[in-house]
């Protein structure tokens, strides 16, 4: 790995580093409330195109969005981490966003329509 200072901003890391992290753009087709979780989240269905399909996520996001509201949207995602277990769900990707200013999500993805599966560089 390249010379990574924890959590410092602005640390500098090789471009091979920054390959490594597979970030891909997704459309959710679908979501639900995630019901039993500990704290509130959103279950997501997100179709990253024929290459990877449809993978799932939990994401923190119910301050500023309803799983209705969130269906046909874009969002970046890291397709390449190992899944995770969340209570009873598996949680294939990491939905990627910002903390607002009290720390909730503001998910990211792109401004225009793209290619579901393009990959970030």
């Amino acid at each position: 790995m390249g010379d990574l200072q924890s959590g410092a901003a602005g640390a500098t890391i090789s471009y091979d580093d920054f390959e490594r992290v597979d970030i891909r753009v997704g459309t959710v087709i679908e979501a639900k409330p995630f019901e039993g979780a500990r704290k509130p989240a959103v279950q997501l269905w997100v179709d990253f195109g024929p290459e990877i399909g449809v993978r799932k996520s939990s994401a923190q996001i119910t301050k500023h969005y309803t799983p209705q509201g969130v269906i046909g949207r874009q969002v970046a995602a890291v397709v390449n981490f190992p899944p995770r277990q969340i209570g009873k769900f598996m949680s294939e990707v990491l939905v990627l966003g910002f903390p607002d200013g009290d720390g909730s999500v503001v998910m990211i993805g792109p401004d225009q329509k793209v290619p579901n599966g393009g990959k970030l560089f």
